[in-house]
């Protein structure tokens, strides 16, 4: 039955089905070539994963990204990103990774930021004298920032099938996010240096940057209270996310006075689209990880690793080889619900904490996000800066191997994310 499973599931993804798609199609197939397991099976695992308290933080996080990236708070936080970071070499390549480390504290999706800072960001790249393709390469990387810094929807996915603390989760990504954002930077500073890219224009004056740092702080302070309140237990991941609605909500009316009704409804169209994509990329994902479960398949991946790979070492690398590829074709979210429930018996076999599992895994599935032939991120990028996916690729390589890196040390030092 899983092999009918999987078949099914390749030919559908070649034949250009979407995913979500896919998997419930791919399900019901296996379940009908079976024909020992009713076909009631399938909307029972469809709609059973839904029923779960805290997916409701997945909707309100998103309306909440939608309400701040909206508005002229998003704007104020562009401007004091573009501004601190113009004083530096590479500066305006470098606002990319600092504004996407900064937006990840509100949206928490990697295609959501692309999408959001891309237009405003990369023509003005463009103008101040760097390829197309750099521009391009650098957003689609630095947008992966968001899935690291909390709040995370791949962590809140990971959380819902591995059992994990979401809490404990976006503690332990802060501290990767910030030595991904900071190896961008220094990348975007050593490729400026290299190939001569000058800064354009004059910087502001201190008075003003503190001006702008002041405006922009009430979005700054939002994921530091989100921390603060998990970590302290103040209130539950799915409270904070209502808490982070009602925030955003209060910011735009009392603060800034740029919220009205068209735009809350724009906001709350958008998360309530995105909600559905994710929401029918996780009952496909349940209705096939009950079947794979049902067949064994994990603890008989479980075992036959075991077996076959007597290092751990070797076995963390095995897996993390396996979800490189895996990645490339394969979206974020389809891939970690279908190969978590495999994985995470497995890193416990090992002895590996299931949160360092989690930050290997959403590391390792966000580097598939701007990784050709699938690459979300990658194209999104790359019709905006106009250019080919080619140059895209060539000039995407050094983020890459940085990346790689990163993976690798989260992957064999457990104190970058168990602290």
């Amino acid at each position: 039955m899983s092999f009918v499973l999987t078949l099914a599931f390749i030919a559908l993804m070649l034949l250009a089905v979407p995913v979500g798609h896919g998997m419930v199609i791919a399900a019901a197939v296996a379940v009908l070539w079976d024909g020992t397991l009713p076909l009631m099976i399938v909307a029972q695992q469809l709609f059973q994963q839904t029923q779960s308290f805290p997916m409701l933080a997945l909707p309100f996080f998103m309306l909440a990204g939608s309400l701040m990236m909206g508005g002229r708070l998003g704007k104020e936080l562009l401007m004091f990103a573009s501004e601190f970071m113009k004083r530096f070499t590479g500066g305006e390549l470098s606002t990319t990774v600092v504004a996407s480390a900064v937006f990840g504290g509100v949206s928490g999706s990697a295609v959501a930021n692309s999408s959001a800072l891309g237009p405003v960001l990369i023509p003005w790249q463009k103008k101040c004298g760097y390829p197309a393709g750099l521009c391009a390469a650098n957003m689609a990387t630095s947008s992966v920032l968001d899935i690291l810094i909390p709040p995370s929807i791949p962590m809140i996915l990971y959380s819902l099938i591995s059992g994990v603390s979401v809490a404990d989760l976006f503690i332990a990504g802060v501290l990767p996010g910030l030595l991904m954002a900071g190896s961008f930077i220094f990348l975007c500073w050593w490729i400026s240096r290299r190939r001569g890219y000058k800064n354009t224009g004059s910087a502001i004056g201190k008075r003003e940057l503190l001006r702008l740092a002041l405006r922009s702080l009430p979005a700054l302070a939002m994921p530091v209270w989100i921390l603060v309140f998990l970590r302290f237990g103040v209130a539950t991941p799915t409270e904070v996310a209502v808490l982070a609605v009602v925030y955003s909500i209060l910011l735009s009316v009392i603060l800034y006075r740029d919220l009205n009704w068209a735009r809350f409804k724009e906001a709350m169209v958008e998360a309530g689209i995105a909600t559905g994509i994710v929401m029918l990329v996780i009952m496909g994902s349940a209705a096939c990880g009950w079947l794979l479960t049902f067949d064994e398949v994990p603890a008989r991946f479980v075992a036959w690793v075991s077996a076959t790979i007597q290092s751990p070492w070797l076995i963390l690398m095995a897996m993390n080889v396996v979800l490189l590829v895996v990645g490339m074709p394969l979206d974020l979210p389809p891939a970690l619900l279908l190969f978590g429930p495999i994985f995470v018996p497995l890193g416990l076999s090992l002895g590996l904490d299931p949160v360092q599992l989690g930050l290997i895994m959403v590391i390792n599935l966000g580097i598939g996000v701007y990784t050709p032939p699938v690459g979300t991120t990658l194209f999104i990028s790359t019709s905006i800066a106009k250019c080919s996916l080619d140059e895209t690729t060539r000039e995407l390589w050094p983020f890459f191997f940085a990346a790689c890196l990163l993976l690798l040390a989260v992957t064999y030092i457990p104190a970058l994310t168990l602290y």
